[in-house]
């Protein structure tokens, strides 16, 4: 059965086949919410930014970061954040990134390179799902179905080997009955372990790839449920560019 939903899921998502002609994707993408004013950032913040990311190594880059001259490279091999002038000029690195958030709280302050970390890996799980549960060490299986709202969610459990940076090494993900992905639930580990609810919606094709256009980040409950009444982040994607090998990609 977990073969049966993933291969709908990708499908729906694009295919196989298309997603083996991209080697990474351009986004036009804005992130809200009021976790960024807890986090250190002022009230209000939004970051406005493309994200330039390789669908093949867990790798991207968001420009403008956090001002318009900088901008910001996240590698997961390399456990490494690096935020540069826009000529590529480092300004500030964290390396390694992951262990720099042992001891915080969730009303710790982010620097831009402890954001980068953050918004880079979940960005880059998030444009590469469902394609992302085939790659190596990626293991599925379906979990009984989830019914909210009066409808009826088919659910992928899935565990990330150490090699891929993400949320946590467990999360569930949310299908409806064409295949779109609907929700997914992870525990933010980064952020003092937070357990989240996160919806998807408003899916839009771009050039054959379906994206969901619209996330929502909420507290979740023990018992799984969620507080749908205040989203502590938003993510708005305008545009999604696809890019082939003979496009520019995301430097090394």
């Amino acid at each position: 059965m977990s073969a049966e939903l993933l291969d709908l899921a990708i499908s729906t998502a694009g295919g196989k086949e298309l997603w083996e002609t991209v080697r990474g994707l351009k986004v036009d993408i804005s992130i809200d919410g009021p976790v960024w004013g807890m986090k250190g950032w002022p009230q209000g913040t939004t970051f406005h930014q493309i994200v330039t990311l390789d669908t093949v190594r867990e790798h991207i880059l968001f420009t403008p970061f956090t001002r318009p001259d900088r901008q910001m490279v996240f590698d997961a091999a390399s456990d490494s954040v690096v935020v540069q002038t826009l000529d590529g000029e480092p300004v500030q690195t964290l390396a390694p990134a992951r262990a720099a958030f042992k001891g915080m709280l969730r009303n710790t302050a982010w620097d831009a390179a402890h954001l980068g970390y953050f918004l880079g890996y979940a960005c880059w799980n998030y444009f590469t799902t469902p394609f992302l549960f085939t790659y190596p060490g990626v293991q599925v299986r379906e979990i009984e179905p989830w019914s909210e709202a009066g409808q009826t969610w088919r659910r992928l459990q899935v565990r990330f080997p150490p090699e891929i940076a993400t949320h946590s090494p467990n999360a569930v993900f949310y299908f409806d009955a064409f295949g779109m992905q609907r929700r997914m639930d992870y525990v933010a580990e980064v952020n003092n372990s937070f357990l989240v609810g996160h919806y998807t919606g408003h899916h839009r094709r771009f050039d054959g790839l379906l994206v969901p256009t619209r996330r929502r980040m909420f507290r979740r409950n023990p018992d799984n449920s969620v507080n749908l009444n205040y989203p502590s982040i938003t993510v708005d994607v305008h545009g999604v560019e696809l890019l082939g090998a003979d496009d520019e990609q995301v430097g090394p």
